[in-house]
């Protein structure tokens, strides 16, 4: 039976944990909206609910783990559907699709952040919740970003690295999304995920703080 401050935190986590994905998945169809491919809205998935959006092993179970057995917080959503090929410039636009994600997230990050740093405006007996859920907020957005940053297919970042490299790099370089999610569970089960991604992440929280506090 879970502790009721482990319910609590669970609880503080689940609204940013719902917003993070869902605006992150919407962004990446919005994206490529823009640049000329209407495949993610013909399919209903440019869209905040995040019904759409969830996948329950990766969306729900895994981050509750996560956050009840401790380390970095792991899972994934349903992936918007992007035909990069229907895409005005499929190469160049390909980053800015790529990219929309993350930037979501790190525009999430600041919106909790001030959040928590106008926090006094909320009513005292909420102001605990409200805090436990704007630093879940920050923290849930950042690692998202940092994340989906990582130059691995079929990652957000290493969709960018396919659309900078030159052609011949690029086409050699996507061809490791087929093995992308088991490079990714390696590299979290050995450790050696969270020594990359902690300096990054460091940043961005130094960066948020610096902003707003």
């Amino acid at each position: 039976m879970l502790e009721p401050a482990t319910i609590q935190k669970l609880t503080a986590c689940a609204l940013p944990i719902l917003f993070a994905i869902t605006v992150h998945e919407a962004a990446h169809g919005y994206a490529a909206k823009y640049f000329g491919d209407l495949t993610a809205e013909r399919l209903g998935r440019i869209t905040l609910n995040p019904f759409k959006h969830i996948d329950p092993i990766g969306t729900l179970l895994l981050p509750a783990l996560s956050l009840i057995l401790g380390g970095i917080l792991f899972g994934w959503a349903k992936p918007v559907p992007v035909n990069f090929g229907q895409l005005r410039r499929p190469k160049q636009d390909m980053l800015w699709v790529a990219l929309a994600g993350p930037a979501s997230n790190f525009v999430m990050a600041l919106l909790w952040g001030l959040m928590y740093a106008r926090i006094s405006l909320f009513p005292e007996t909420a102001q605990l919740f409200l805090s436990q859920m704007s630093v879940a907020g920050i923290q849930i957005n950042l690692v998202l970003l940092v994340l989906n940053l990582l130059p691995l297919p079929p990652l957000d970042g290493g969709r960018i690295a396919v659309s900078l490299l030159p052609m011949p790099a690029a086409v050699q370089f996507a061809k490791l999304e087929r093995f992308g999610m088991l490079i990714l569970i390696a590299l979290l089960l050995t450790g050696v995920l969270g020594a990359i991604l902690s300096p990054v992440l460091r940043f961005f929280q130094q960066l948020i703080q610096q902003l707003l506090f």
